[in-house]
């Protein structure tokens, strides 16, 4: 960019002192001098048409041509701007077609770019979409794990269950045996029964039975 710049700069700045070479070599030199009288008197014809055409001024029969001095001046000064005209043509063509070429470039460097970012994030939505399988997986797998152990502690818990009420009934009928026992040791012994007591009771019997 600078350096584009600077060149365009430098050619403006030889396209003056060219030109002015231009018009002296045209002063000087016999072709130069014919080639400028041509080019005058053309210009100056088709400049008074153009003002009888446009302008509306009365038409003239017969075009007096220019001086030679004159037509020589005109030519020179005619021929040095066409150059510096086209000089400054070139740079703006120039710069015009660097312009281009920039933003083709920059165009293919963005859509390279876009191109990038459109594979990376395809390989990341791949990658995603894999994790996302995986991390499903191992949730499944998780939730079959935590419903296997909840499964296997109830059991365990019903078991524990059954067990502690079986020890609980067992140890409360090892009590009250041993209450028994204990109570039976404590209780005194029956007296056994005497001879008036027997006869009492058989007399009791018989008039029981008489009745």
């Amino acid at each position: 960019m600078a350096s584009a710049k600077i060149a365009t700069l430098v050619i403006r700045t030889l396209a003056k002192p060219i030109s002015a070479q231009i018009k002296h070599q045209a002063l000087q030199h016999e072709p130069f001098r014919k080639l400028c009288m041509n080019l005058a008197q053309g210009m100056y014809r088709t400049e008074v048409r153009l003002r009888t055409n446009i302008l509306g001024e009365p038409a003239i029969q017969h075009i007096r041509p220019l001086s030679e001095t004159r037509a020589i001046e005109n030519g020179a000064n005619a021929l040095a701007e066409g150059f510096l005209f086209t000089v400054a043509l070139g740079l703006i063509a120039a710069e015009t077609w660097r312009s281009s070429r920039s933003q083709s470039k920059r165009r293919v460097l963005v859509d390279d770019q876009l191109e990038d970012l459109n594979v990376a994030l395809v390989e990341l939505e791949n990658k995603l979409d894999v994790t996302n399988a995986t991390w499903e997986a191992e949730l499944q797998a998780e939730r079959a794990r935590s419903n296997e152990m909840a499964r296997i502690l109830n059991e365990a818990l019903d078991i524990q269950a059954r067990a502690a009420k079986g020890w609980r009934d067992l140890h409360a009928s090892s009590q009250l045996a041993t209450l028994r026992q204990q109570s039976e040791e404590l209780a005194p012994p029956k007296p056994p029964p005497t001879p008036s007591n027997t006869q009492s009771n058989n007399t009791q019997s018989s008039s029981a039975t008489n009745s």
